[in-house]
């Protein structure tokens, strides 16, 4: 029997002073704040993502992916997202790759179904496993590939 203890805590994630800049932008539709909760990184995202900040969102989940500690997971909450582009999925879809490559599980947070319908028209439901809370997703035991 294993037990799974979610962490009550956590500490921001420090960003470049570029992404910073980026998304304090009065302009930029896109918000979003990271956390770490023990091994795991929490992406909090909100607002619009799309062709406009691609670029800021790949800084964004880049330089989170780098911050988790390994055994530990990318957790990308995009609860408060209005809009995602397809680019948006295209930015998950990479890193999801890239972070299993580095044994980090990415696991991505949304209660809409129009989420779950693309990620699965997209055939990335294995690659970006959906859970409804941050608590849920980080307390999922790790997959073992």
């Amino acid at each position: 029997m294993s037990l799974v203890i979610a962490e009550s805590f956590s500490t921001h994630l420090t960003l470049s002073t570029r992404l910073v800049y980026e998304l304090g932008d009065p302009r930029s539709r896109l918000r979003a704040t990271t956390d770490r909760s023990g091994e795991a990184v929490v992406i909090h995202a909100g607002g619009e993502i799309d062709a406009c900040n691609e670029q800021t969102w790949r800084h964004l989940v880049s330089e989170a992916a780098a911050g988790v500690t390994l055994p530990g997971v990318l957790v990308v909450d995009v609860r408060d997202v209005e809009f995602m582009g397809c680019c948006a999925f295209a930015v998950l879809a990479e890193e999801a790759q890239r972070c299993r490559r580095r044994g980090v599980e990415m696991r991505l947070v949304s209660a809409t179904p129009v989420v779950a319908r693309i990620v699965a028209a997209c055939g990335l439901s294995d690659t970006l496993p959906i859970h409804r809370t941050v608590d849920d997703a980080l307390a999922t035991p790790t997959a073992s590939w």
